[in-house]
């Protein structure tokens, strides 16, 4: 593999940065790899609670937030989000930690039963198929409250969304307000490193692969109807 990579003017990240430093990435196979930096974006955004992985004095910790991604800040975009002040977490950020955003999308369980090759050789076992991407990155937090204030409005406001009726940050008293932003710390995580990973059956032959596509299509569970969608017709690596 090639130890020098530019990121050009595209949507495509280089692959130094998808495969290196295995030992601390996620596991991923050639022919499961996301390299494209506009579908590893739109997979954050499609994901409406992340993980938080950190790792301090006091061990790994992990934390379920919802974030804002700016893709046009930095190199890869980066990620704001806060952490109750209560929440310890937050002091590994300020010592300068490096920190990890899992963005885990749909996943279904793969039955051999799915499988055209079965009838033929038997020789298949089950597996789980699943699409997530890793960030990571050096976060720094803050506490101003005007920063805070940016924040959580624009997190509700994107949650919010589509509602009849939406709430707004400023439907609440000011100094309501004023005290729970003194009750959390914000953190801005600028992407270093990007990590897709979309494990569709694509190491699979194309008659096994639409197997598992008809199979989870045709289930009554709308989890594995959602994976179905996403694994393409006539394709297989």
């Amino acid at each position: 593999m090639a130890q020098q990579w530019l990121l050009q003017r595209t949507n495509s990240l280089p692959r130094m940065q998808a495969f290196a430093k295995e030992n601390l990435s996620m596991y991923t196979p050639r022919a499961f790899a996301i390299e494209d930096l506009s579908q590893l974006h739109e997979l954050i955004l499609a994901t409406r609670l992340a993980i938080l992985v950190s790792h301090g004095d006091s061990g790994l910790q992990a934390s379920h937030v919802p974030v804002l991604l700016h893709r046009e800040q930095g190199e890869y975009g980066t990620l704001y989000g806060h952490l109750a002040k209560a929440n310890p977490q937050w002091k590994d950020l300020r010592d300068g930690a490096e920190a990890m955003l899992i963005f885990a999308g749909p996943d279904a369980y793969v039955s051999p039963g799915f499988y055209p090759s079965k009838a033929e050789h038997g020789k298949v076992v089950p597996t789980w198929n699943y699409i997530a991407v890793h960030a990571y990155g050096t976060p720094a937090v803050f506490s101003d409250a005007e920063r805070l204030l940016k924040v959580v409005t624009a997190l509700t406001d994107r949650h919010e969304s589509g509602r009849a009726q939406p709430w707004r940050v400023s439907d609440a008293p000011a100094d309501y307000i004023d005290g729970m932003l003194k009750a959390i710390v914000g953190f801005a995580l600028p992407i270093e490193r990007l990590v897709g990973k979309r494990k569709l059956s694509q190491n699979r032959s194309a008659a096994d692969m639409a197997g598992v596509r008809d199979g989870l299509a045709a289930s009554a569970d709308v989890r594995d109807q959602t994976l179905a969608r996403f694994i393409p017709q006539g394709v297989s690596e």
